[in-house]
């Protein structure tokens, strides 16, 4: 395969030859093959029509590699030329045929800050085939390599893994073709490079109207910039023509919303100069609340002399109606309804009393209102009072009977608007308007039970002549947990055996402590038994000390045994077992039912250990747009309170316009906020099991990526991860403020430890904190799904990220690339100073050494120098610091296009019910993976047992060279100012390349690399 490069022309090139003009020529460098064009003496405008070709060793790298193209003045009279300009493209943007090629223009690019450089250069870029070769998708995954790697003569990892392939480094001689090339045409499309100072940003481009070949000085060009979908080497242009900058799906959007508090008001004013007060993170929402109280000397309407009342409360084709009362004349209702505004499609409402009958409902009597005679009532206005209302017949005469009625206008922000039946509920039973109501929760206080098994004297065992194997089992609530044997292998048995347990305050659980003597495999029979109240036996630790409290010996009950009993045998005495425990309610620890890294609450266990609090989050829950579902409810979860929004009922761009508030005592904490599509509303009753909620998104906002007193008003979308793949549920809209209130206090935050001083005094082990974790987890949802109306339990679980430490492939990617974003940085310094030595940019490089001279003879500015520039990279960074709050990255979660079969082993159940086949298949793919990070773990040894054979003698030439070297460069450094060894150092480091040895290893590395390592003595 070969690459072909046509130089056509270039335009407005910067003279520099001191008379106006220059000489040019184009340099074209492709996996290191160089070669030239011919030089046009003095013409700024050149015309080469030249066709360059390179070989290209391994085709399916190209996409890989970049394309240089630099022009030069060439200066005749000795062998130095001038720099005037370059272009660097992508291979990825390279066709697989002359035919799909066409001849583009690209501006000519600066090498350095400091480079006056103009023009463009027209090229033809394509590729030919020796024989037809078909390029593999970049989308699709290699095939499973196996583990062993090969390896190069240096004992390091071969090119098959990390590195490429193996390049070709033939320099082609100069292919200069005179051959006369038609000519571009006119529909010839202007592209734009990246500016060398940018970094590995994403690339901007010019996909403006089609240029003419050449244009003159002074023109403009005029360019429509958008931002590349991948990161390319600075400089590299990639072709995408015809397309149009378009916003991903999964991307954040803000919002202006008409809030309160973004227009700086303080209150809200509606009609009639009303006004609202704390509310001012949503838009206001018109509700019509009709509040009926009670009932009084209502007339009898059947033959028998009794009345079943009940009232209907009408507004247009909205009908509601109370719980009926039988044989009572003076019922008390005290229910309210509400209608929304756009359910308002009348001018009159009506309250109506009926009398219910089994054929066919009486009238009592009614009460109307016209709306325009309502008022307006917002809080912090005190409550309506009610008043009664005389009754009234068909005709409007006065009927017997009264009613108490209070009727008004009001917001969101009423009291009664979470209680209240709105108009969307008022045709379900008051079993589903229960699961529709906007609830606040909050969390058990956990705390950790310690127990402590010391010993334990005086076992009965069942059969005196076998040895016994005793063992302590505890349960607390559903959690079991048990001592390792005793080592004693005795009646008086020993353990000091550790056991933890979640428990919540306060505790009225029960433990058990059963001691059994194992007989065989599976098979145990129980010495002993002992039943304790948690709060009586346990001693509470809450202070921060490392006195451990006093332990307490307990007496073990006789092992049940019923059936003996039942046969009459003869009760022996008192049985004279006893255990040694040390119960500890340890309210010093926070318990993790959250992960660690998006922990929403770090505060230990015992409120008087608790700090106060440093500042106010607030939250409005504004509206969702385009769900896939239409019963939707919002839940959000911040320390110990959860949240949870109103359903609204066939809606898919529900209206909440709720607003919550939590107190926040440390900033480094994440609330979380997800949507679910209430299933519970329309469930069956008969059905045994019912529905579980569907997940329809979630997010998670940390608080200390926030600025103090700013609202943030964004559209969050709603993603989810199916088997199918990632699939966007629609958006969610959210308002955010955070307010800090003690600034001293929430600065000195960031010099104290993260989580309570009891884990650091104290330390819970590794294999214990996934299982107190998940038991923290089950106590929160079981107590919250017990609630009225009840947080269901898979809300819980997928709030609190359950399944998180669940192996998926996926997330091991999305890890990976983290990692070599975060060592992006290095690499980027590790290029520049390549560059320095390179002497890419000479005046770069001298600023370098003058700077170098200067810290070299003033070696205390070292560190100031270094802070003083991290200072200015700060202060120049706040310039583009994150503007939007952080949301759910489908990039960064490597979730946009996910392999199938990766997906379909994420959610897998545990243990797998896959076929053997397919989990055959997996397994062979995670060996292969082991393999790579077996040889990556094989090499970071090798390397350190490299530095250790220096001194070790395992190659006695080796460090015998060494030792001596050691002693010579002793001496020197002895008899050598320390500036001048430095001073020699650095220019060596950083001597010109004409006095190195081009692309050779240096002597140090040489050496290093052939130190003996303990790889050849592995079997």
């Amino acid at each position: 395969m070969k690459l072909v490069v046509e130089v056509h022309d270039a335009s407005d090139l910067m003279p520099k030859d001191g008379h106006g003009s220059a000489s040019p020529f184009a340099e074209v460098e492709f996996d290191h093959q160089r070669q030239r064009t011919q030089t046009k003496l003095k013409d700024l405008n050149p015309s080469w029509r030249e066709k360059l070709q390179f070989n290209v060793s391994d085709p399916n790298s190209l996409p890989h590699q970049t394309i240089d193209v630099v022009v030069y003045n060439d200066r005749q009279g000795d062998h130095h030329k001038n720099f005037l300009g370059r272009v660097r493209i992508s291979g990825v943007s390279v066709p697989d045929s002359e035919s799909e090629s066409q001849a583009q223009r690209y501006p000519l690019d600066k090498r350095g800050l400091f480079s006056n450089i103009r023009g463009d250069i027209a090229l033809r870029i394509y590729a030919i085939h020796d024989h037809p070769v078909s390029r593999r998708p970049d989308n699709l995954d290699p095939p499973i390599v196996p583990p062993p790697e090969p390896r190069n003569e240096n004992g390091g990892l071969s090119n098959g893994f990390f590195g490429g392939g193996k390049k070709n480094n033939n320099n082609n001689n100069n292919n200069k073709s005179s051959k006369a090339e038609t000519k571009p045409k006119e529909g010839t499309q202007s592209w734009y490079s990246i500016p060398t100072s940018t970094s590995t940003a994403p690339s901007a481009f010019d996909f403006s109207k089609p240029a003419a070949p050449s244009t003159t000085q002074g023109e403009e060009k005029k360019a429509d910039y958008f931002v590349a979908p991948q990161s390319f080497p600075a400089g590299v242009v990639l072709p995408m023509p015809g397309l149009a900058q378009k916003r991903s799906e999964f991307d954040l959007t803000e919002t202006a919303p008409p809030l309160p508090a973004r227009l700086r008001l303080q209150r809200t004013v509606f009609s009639h100069d009303k006004t609202a007060s704390t509310y001012d993170l949503v838009e206001p929402m018109h509700f019509l609340y009709v509040r009926v109280v009670k009932a009084k000397d209502l007339p009898t309407m059947d033959i028998s002399g009794k009345l079943d009342p009940y009232v209907q409360v009408k507004l247009g084709n909205f009908l509601g109606t109370t719980r009926h009362f039988e044989k009572n004349q003076s019922p008390v209702w005290d229910e309210t309804f509400t209608f929304s505004k756009e359910h308002m499609q009348s001018n009159q409402l009506e309250v109506i009393v009926k009398d219910k009958d089994f054929v066919k409902d009486d009238f009592v009597g009614r009460v109307q209102f016209q709306l325009i005679d309502l008022h307006l009532r917002v809080p912090p206005d005190s409550p309506l009072a009610p008043q009664w209302y005389r009754l009234e017949d068909r005709k409007g005469d006065k009927a017997k009977g009264e009613i108490m009625l209070a009727v008004w206008k009001g917001t969101q922000a009423d009291e009664k608007y979470p209680t209240a039946r709105h108009s969307d509920t008022l045709n379900l039973s008051q079993e589903a308007i229960a699961h529709t109501r906007s609830q606040v929760y909050y969390s058990p206080r956990l705390s950790y039970l310690r127990v402590q098994v010391l010993e334990a004297q005086d076992l009965v065992l069942p059969d005196k002549a076998r040895v016994p194997d005793p063992v302590v089992k505890i349960q607390v609530g559903a959690q079991i947990r048990a001592t390792r044997p005793s080592p004693s292998k005795s009646v008086n048995a020993m353990w000091n055996d550790e056991l933890m347990f979640v428990v919540s305050e306060p505790s009225n659980e029960y433990m058990v402590v059963v001691v059994e003597d194992r007989v065989g495999p599976q098979k145990s029979e129980i010495l002993g038994r002992l039943l304790l109240r948690v709060s009586d036996a346990a001693v509470t630790r809450s202070e921060h000390t490392l006195k451990v409290p006093p332990s307490r010996w307990f007496d073990l009950g006789r092992p049940s045994s019923h059936g003996e009993e039942g046969g009459g045998e003869k009760k022996e005495g008192k049985f004279s077992s006893k255990i040694h425990l040390r119960i500890i309610l340890d309210g010093g620890y926070h318990v993790l039912d959250e992960s660690t890294h998006f922990s929403s609450d770090l505060q230990p266990s015992a409120r008087p250990l608790r700090k106060p609090n440093i500042g106010i989050l607030e939250l409005g829950i504004l509206n969702a747009r385009a769900l896939s579902v239409k019963n939707a409810y919002c839940v959000a979860k911040y320390g110990s309170k959860w949240v949870r929004t109103r359903t609204l009922l066939d809606n898919h761009s529900p209206q909440w316009h709720e607003q919550y508030t939590w107190e926040v005592y440390d900033p480094c904490t994440v609330i979380t906020i997800a949507v679910f599509d209430n299933h519970q509303v329309f469930a069956k009753k008969e059905d045994g099991n019912a529905p579980k909620d569907q997940k329809i998104g979630k997010l998670r906002i940390r608080l200390s990526t926030l600025e103090t007193d700013r609202v943030y008003t964004h559209s969050y979308p709603l993603l989810i991860l199916h088997p199918s793949g990632l699939k966007k549920m629609g958006e969610l809209h959210l308002a955010l403020r955070f307010t800090c209130v003690a600034w001293v206090n929430m600065v000195a935050l960031y010099s104290r430890p993260l989580l309570p001083r009891m884990h650091y005094v104290h330390s819970i082990p590794v294999n214990q904190t996934d299982f107190l974790r998940a038991q923290a987890i089950h106590i929160v949802a079981e107590r919250l799904s017990r609630s009225e109306p009840p947080l269901r339990r898979e809300a819980v679980e997928y709030m609190l990220d359950v399944d998180h430490h669940m192996w998926s492939l996926r997330r091991s990617k999305a890890n990976f690339y983290r990692i070599t974003s975060v060592l992006s940085g290095l690499v980027a310094v590790g290029k520049w100073f390549d560059d320095v030595r390179n002497w890419k940019n000479p005046i770069t490089t001298i600023l370098v050494h003058v700077l170098f001279f200067i810290l070299v003879c003033y070696p205390e500015l070292v560190l100031p120098t270094l802070f003083l520039y991290m200072f200015l990279i700060g202060i120049w960074n706040y310039r583009f610091r994150p503007r939007h709050p952080p949301y759910m990255d489908a990039a960064l979660s490597h979730a946009e296009q996910p392999h199938p079969d990766e997906l379909d082993e994420e959610f897998d159940t545990f243990p797998t019910s896959r076929p053997s086949d397919i989990v055959r298949m997996r397994y062979d793919r995670l060996r292969s993976v082991a393999g790579r990070m077996q040889t990556v773990a094989g090499d970071l040894a090798m390397q350190g047992e490299r530095a250790q054979a220096l001194l070790s003698w395992r190659d006695p030439r080796a460090s015998g060279i060494f030792v001596f070297f050691a002693l010579c460069l002793a001496v020197v450094l002895y008899v050598t100012p320390f500036q001048v060894v430095c001073v020699l150092a650095g220019l060596y480091l950083l001597r010109h390349p004409r006095f190195r040895y081009k692309k050779m290893p240096s002597v140090p590395f040489n050496f290093y690399r052939r130190l003996p390592s303990r790889s050849d003595s592995l079997i």
